[in-house]
């Protein structure tokens, strides 16, 4: 009866108009259309970025680099040779830029403000130390699930670090030896090449928005030793080269191109020349790519980042669209059971705690004993579609301090195998108040996934915690 329950023990208790001068050069461009969000783009300098004469960083503070100067107008107001490409992205306005500085770690579901999902873009510009098996999940997760990925390798031996990997063979390793999917999901790898010079030539597309988008029209990029891509489109079909190493096409010697991953985009380009400034940190020997008059590579450099941040369509149709929707089946409990899977007797009318509405709730934990309670319901969220989980939620504990959470709720997202892709929130007893209150949390970087959202309770051996789950909803639009 959905009125009974097991027995508890339970205690009451782009850049033209603005001017941009690049070391002497006006970036002349199409100003883009203003995002109604920033995107957000992440900088890796956790490999290994500035080993050697490297120094492929948007600026000294990080992780924020408007602490080094908050409103840039040149690429010498903030210190890195990949400063004019930060400097140009921060003029439009329309994007947030962060750093993930030297001895940090890439994560995915964690709570640090670096985290990826926090971010709609990765940036990772010619890494010199392997990125960890932890790393690799959550960069191949951060993909799959909406977010866009930017490779910038270099030639074959460019082991700035000395510790006997390159750009070529670590980016090879991101590909083919992750948890995620190590069956070349991208559909392309980098050649062990060390070409010496050269100005790839854009292939014809004039819809293509990485070649023709709101930072201008792309006609070459430039090899300054750096190397190129094989691709396999039999692997994956959306993959697909923008710009070749003369005398190259099709499938070999692309030097930039782009492909997609579950709901995510990848670029790849074959060398850190194109988007070196000439700039930097005192010491450093580099090459003023950017600016050189026979490539066109700020266009590139920025119109691929504004399409990896979902800020343009992949020129093959138009942006996926969405109707407006709740996902959620029984979302007051209502019903019982009916749609949600749970631990046994987590729904329930019992009169010993209150509906926020209606007799029925979800009741979590509250033993005072050591116990895990779940309740999960699976979802389709449609591609192109803002996803919003809300819930009311109510918390109320015996324990009495005021430091420690001895009893969770978490909030989690799983993948059609268990997996979990992410705990976007934790509440614990330290959240306890009386009533009521809504909490809110995004899971647009899952649309295009099925994924079951899932409340999973963990109280400690001594002293009850209840949560109390009443009026879901997971609403798209």
């Amino acid at each position: 009866m959905l009125g009974s329950r097991r027995f508890r023990r339970r205690c009451t208790g782009a850049l033209a108009g603005l001017g941009l001068l690049v070391t002497g050069v006006a970036l002349q461009t199409a100003t883009p259309a203003r995002a109604a969000t920033p995107h957000r783009v992440l900088f890796d300098n956790a490999h290994a970025e500035t080993a050697g004469n490297a120094d492929w960083i948007v600026s000294t503070s990080q992780p924020d680099p408007l602490g080094q100067d908050s409103t840039p107008s040149a690429e010498t107001d903030w210190t890195g040779a990949l400063s004019a490409w930060g400097v140009a992205l921060q003029r439009t306005g329309d994007y947030s830029l962060k750093t993930l500085p030297s001895g940090g770690a890439l994560s995915y579901g964690g709570s640090s403000t670096t985290d990826l999902t926090n971010f709609d873009t990765l940036v990772l510009p010619e890494p010199n130390t392997l990125f960890t098996s932890a790393e690799k999940t959550a960069i191949m997760n951060f993909v799959k699930n909406g977010g866009g990925l930017f490779m910038i390798s270099d030639h074959t031996g460019a082991d700035r670090n000395n510790d006997g990997e390159d750009a070529v063979e670590i980016l090879n390793d991101l590909m083919t030896n992750n948890s995620v999917d190590s069956t070349d999901p991208f559909g392309f790898s980098v050649d062990v090449l060390n070409v010496s010079s050269g100005y790839p030539a854009a292939i014809t597309d004039s819809t293509n928005p990485v070649l023709h988008g709101s930072f201008g029209n792309v006609t070459r990029s430039l090899i300054a030793s750096g190397t190129t891509a094989t691709l396999r489109p039999a692997n994956n079909p959306n993959v697909k080269g923008l710009l070749y190493r003369s005398g190259y096409s099709g499938n070999t010697g692309a030097f930039f191109a782009t492909s997609t991953f579950g709901s995510g985009r990848v670029a790849f380009w074959g060398d850190t020349s194109p988007a070196d400034d000439g700039t930097g940190q005192s010491g450093n020997t580099l090459y003023d790519g950017w600016n050189d008059s026979g490539a066109t590579n700020p266009a590139l450099a920025l119109n691929a980042t504004e399409w990896l941040s979902g800020g343009s369509d992949d020129g093959g149709g138009d942006t996926p669209t969405c109707t407006n929707a709740q996902l959620l089946g029984n979302t007051g409990f209502e019903s019982g059971a009916s749609t949600w899977t749970q631990t046994s007797g987590v729904i329930t009318n019992s009169t010993s705690k209150a509906a926020r509405s209606g007799s029925y709730y979800a009741w979590l934990n509250g033993n005072g004993a050591a116990s895990t309670d779940t309740l999960a319901q699976t979802v389709t969220i449609p591609s192109g579609c803002s996803a919003t989980l809300s819930f009311h939620l109510h918390i109320d504990t015996a324990e009495t301090t005021t430091s420690t959470a001895y009893d969770t709720l978490k909030v989690q997202v799983l993948n059609s195998s268990g997996t979990v892709l992410g705990t976007p929130a934790t509440y614990s007893n330290l959240n306890a108040a009386s009533g009521y209150t809504q909490r809110s949390i995004s899971l647009s970087s899952y649309a295009g996934q099925t994924v079951t959202v899932r409340f999973t309770g963990t109280e400690g051996s001594i002293l009850q915690t209840s949560f109390v789950v009443d009026d879901t909803a997971l609403n798209v639009s």
